[in-house]
């Protein structure tokens, strides 16, 4: 990733969501949002990019409907990129909303990108303290889009300009006027991409000065990640592509191995769903092409 470029993967997420929110139906996630936090340029080089990579996701695909791009980029769209993004993102707000309805004030988004949370619930604006935490350049151009979106910052959101994969200090939130009160958590799209000693120092970091009761929503590979195929091989797709893209995948874990780790730190699992639960609540019924990834578990921690 350049210096004033924002992450790959936040833009191939935003692109997932804006598709599926433009294109699909029944939606299982509406990030209407999205479109205006992806250029149309990007839009566009990102359409063009994932139709002319046709044959790396499927031969026989890119030879059968090489004279409709359009039926390429849904199938690649559907079964590669959006299933996983889609369906961690409608989990997370499902339980978030929860939590709010049980009184939550504080709700911190690690690795944020594009996320429209805040603007899609306006609602919320005197009831919810939330902070985004991302990279600086990532989110310098998130304000730019938002601004060029007549997108109105409000006061409830607060950018955190951190790199926390590396020297997090919870005290750049607290400058930002985080307090330590019962706080929820989401880290999506992210444990891949730290090792698991990393992964265990963010979580250590987060809940140190928060109280009981706070909590976390997060997406991570099982056991399987490094060998798991998939369907039409997107697993492996998946891996390659991060690894091409410049950000490789680190980690995988077994249930007991996340269980563990978790219980280090002093949380307990709320809920855990495998790939199958995941595909049975999420995408059961569904007449396209998307389902459930493989090797992907959701996890709802608690702290004691």
């Amino acid at each position: 990733m350049k210096q004033n470029e924002a992450s790959l993967t936040s833009l191939l997420s935003a692109f997932g969501r804006a598709y599926h929110s433009l294109n699909d139906s029944p939606k299982l996630f509406d990030d209407y949002l999205a479109m205006d936090l992806i250029s149309k340029e990007e839009f566009s080089e990102i359409r063009k990019n994932l139709i002319q990579a046709a044959h790396f996701f499927n031969k026989d695909l890119a030879q059968r409907f090489k004279d409709d791009p359009e039926k390429i980029l849904k199938w690649i769209t559907q079964v590669q990129l959006s299933p996983t993004p889609l369906a961690r993102m409608a989990y997370c707000e499902k339980v978030l909303l929860n939590e709010i309805k049980l009184g939550l004030k504080q709700y911190v988004i690690l690795g944020a990108g594009m996320d429209t949370f805040c603007f899609r619930h306006p609602d919320l604006q005197k009831s919810l303290e939330i902070f985004e935490i991302d990279l600086p350049a990532t989110q310098e151009i998130k304000m730019k889009r938002l601004a060029a979106a007549k997108l109105e910052i409000p006061n409830h959101l607060h950018f955190v300009s951190i790199d926390f994969t590396k020297e997090f200090s919870d005290e750049e939130l607290f400058k930002k006027g985080f307090t330590e009160q019962k706080t929820f958590f989401s880290l999506l799209g992210v444990s891949y991409y730290l090792t698991k000693n990393e992964i265990k120092k963010v979580i250590k970091n987060l809940f140190n000065r928060v109280p009981s009761g706070s909590s976390i929503v997060f997406d991570y590979g099982d056991e399987t990640l490094f060998h798991e195929k998939g369907l039409y091989n997107r697993v492996v797709n998946m891996v390659k592509m991060a690894a091409a893209s410049g950000e490789p995948m680190k980690s995988c874990f077994s249930y007991s191995e996340m269980e563990s780790l978790l219980e280090e730190q002093g949380l307990l699992i709320y809920e855990h769903l495998s790939p199958a639960e995941i595909n049975d609540q999420f995408f059961r019924d569904r007449t396209d092409h998307l389902t459930a990834f493989e090797a992907i578990h959701y996890i709802h921690a608690v702290k004691k």
